[in-house]
């Protein structure tokens, strides 16, 4: 009797602890996940602002810029009208391009400089080159953090739909590439702001252009 008591002991202890990690595991993140808003109808640019009437356009259910024939003049942004802190974005793009820089992106926690074109924050970037890599927009000037070339070369699809899935959290940022996780980036400077828009990027300087399309916002909040 004493015996079955003891291997009892254990298994419930065994199982005790099984379940204590398992619920580690699963509160590894602060913030809980809200309700998926899609963000853009594919009909139209409600919700959107930017310049609507040279640059940004519905096309088949997504949001089109530039063009194959003539370079574009200068980058260009659409953005969401709302602000953002944390939260998870997921979209589709597409960017082609035969001639110049071809070059977009997706700009997070990020605000429109006054009186210019520009726009300065976080931007998960895309184009040759570029694509799955956190690039910080007319304030650092440079790529935060990249995925290794190989990783890249068997994630992306060139000239094809790839799918980006932004997470932003406190300090952290990840991305992912068509399911694979290409940058997980920790901010440890604390005056960058952590809260902003989300917007489109076609870049300047190519011959390209640039869609966006299955746009959906979920806002993270304490649990």
């Amino acid at each position: 009797m004493k015996m079955k008591r003891a291997v009892l002991l254990r298994m419930l202890l065994t199982f005790t602890l099984v379940g204590m990690l398992s619920a580690s595991l699963a509160g590894d993140s602060s913030l809980k996940a809200a309700e998926v808003i899609r963000v853009f109808d594919g009909k139209t640019l409600e919700g959107w602002e930017g310049d609507t009437t040279h640059t940004w356009r519905v096309e088949e259910e997504a949001i089109v810029a530039g063009s194959l024939e003539t370079s574009v003049p200068r980058n260009e942004f659409l953005c969401l009208r709302e602000n953002y802190g944390d939260f998870i974005l997921a979209l589709e793009y597409k960017i082609e391009g035969t001639e110049g820089f071809v070059n977009g992106g997706v700009q997070i926690r990020s605000e429109r400089i006054p009186n210019h074109h520009e726009m300065i924050g976080y931007q998960a970037d895309g184009g040759a080159g570029y694509d799955g890599a956190l690039y910080d927009e007319s304030r650092r000037n440079k790529i935060l953090a990249k995925p290794e070339a190989e990783v890249l070369k068997a994630t992306l699809k060139p000239g094809e739909w790839n799918r980006y899935l932004i997470r932003c959290e406190g300090a952290r940022i990840t991305l992912e590439l068509n399911g694979v996780k290409t940058v997980d980036y920790l901010e440890a400077d604390d005056s960058i702001p952590r809260t902003g828009k989300i917007a489109m990027q076609i870049h300047g300087a190519g011959k390209t252009v640039v869609r966006y399309r299955n746009i959906t916002v979920q806002r993270l909040g304490p649990k």
